[in-house]
């Protein structure tokens, strides 16, 4: 299956970058290369595109959707390592950066991945396949507190206690294997009258998925060190796809402001707060009506940009 996934927000990507001819750029998450053939397009031969993906075949297909430039570096890693990507690659500051957060329409469509609550696979959900954790860990190894702390944080789901509880007596029988099994297990500890609010096993699979690839933990800690890699005037594009990561983004920027917290009883400040720029959108911007009728999983992107000053 070839990795294809609709840019979303991308015109809107590519006006918030603000791109110089000769800057350096990073896509912290290359996916299809989607937005990356538009920054790059952007660029002469004395500017560069770093593109960095933790999926390998995302990088294989970018690869060959960009091989007539000869001005990008691909990284296999994460983006929650990007000081240490350009401490490696001997990079000191870049003009811009942008993460489109959450899983791509490949992964989610293709069936052996385990993403899908509609498709019958294994458990896996792991964005980098050469990690060790996976969702069939998740649901067969955690404990049902800790299931449960899962589901109702990362998956905002209410039924969080009976779904943790009705997957640990279910595996006390016999191993979860496959994604439909969970998915009727899941089915079994929501009342029948909630069933009509949406997909039954939406919220779960997100949570697990979040959990597998660790997405929000280090959230707030990697913009803050988005913010630091740029060079003056550099710009952060984020988009975001659910609450919780808009919530660490719009936090961290919020913070990268440099307000000063004290008590205002202090007669001076303690909190060493250092203003690294500027909220470029005051509101996130989100995708037109004609975008989102093109591409359904554009309708819950917002896109927060943030430049360094």
């Amino acid at each position: 299956m070839e990795f294809n996934h609709k840019p979303v927000l991308l015109n809107e990507c590519i006006q918030g970058l603000n791109i110089k001819k000769d800057g350096i750029y990073i896509d912290g998450t290359m996916g299809g290369a989607g937005h990356s053939l538009q920054i790059v397009k952007n660029l002469s031969k004395d500017g560069m595109l770093i593109g960095i993906d933790r999926d390998t075949k995302a990088l294989e297909s970018a690869k060959e959707r960009l091989k007539q430039f000869d001005n990008i570096k691909y990284i296999h890693g994460n983006h929650d390592n990007i000081k240490n990507i350009l401490e490696e690659i001997k990079v000191e500051k870049v003009d811009g950066i942008l993460l489109d957060l959450g899983v791509s329409s490949y992964q989610i469509d293709t069936p052996v991945r385990g993403f899908s609550y509609i498709q019958e696979s294994q458990l896996d959900m792991r964005m980098d396949t050469t990690q060790t954790l996976t969702a069939k860990e998740v649901v067969n190894t955690y404990k049902e507190e800790d299931l449960a702390k899962i589901i109702y944080e990362y998956g905002e789901e209410k039924f969080s206690r009976q779904i943790a509880k009705t997957i640990c007596e279910y595996r006390n029988k016999k191993q979860i294997e496959t994604t439909l099994e969970l998915v009727d297990i899941i089915k079994q500890a929501i009342p029948f009258f909630d069933k009509n609010g949406g997909h039954p096993a939406k919220r779960t699979f997100q949570a697990i998925r979040i959990e597998v690839n660790n997405e929000i933990e280090p959230l707030y800690n990697t913009v803050i060190d988005c913010i630091h890699s740029l060079k003056q005037q550099g710009r952060l594009c984020i988009i975001t796809f659910h609450s919780l990561e808009d919530r660490a983004v719009k936090k961290a920027y919020n913070d990268a402001l440099g307000k000063c917290t004290c008590p205002k009883e202090l007669p001076y400040c303690v909190c060493n707060a250092k203003n690294l720029g500027k909220i470029v959108n005051k509101k996130p911007i989100l995708p037109t009506k004609e975008e989102q009728q093109n591409n359904i999983r554009s309708k819950s992107a917002k896109l927060r940009i943030f430049e360094k000053v």
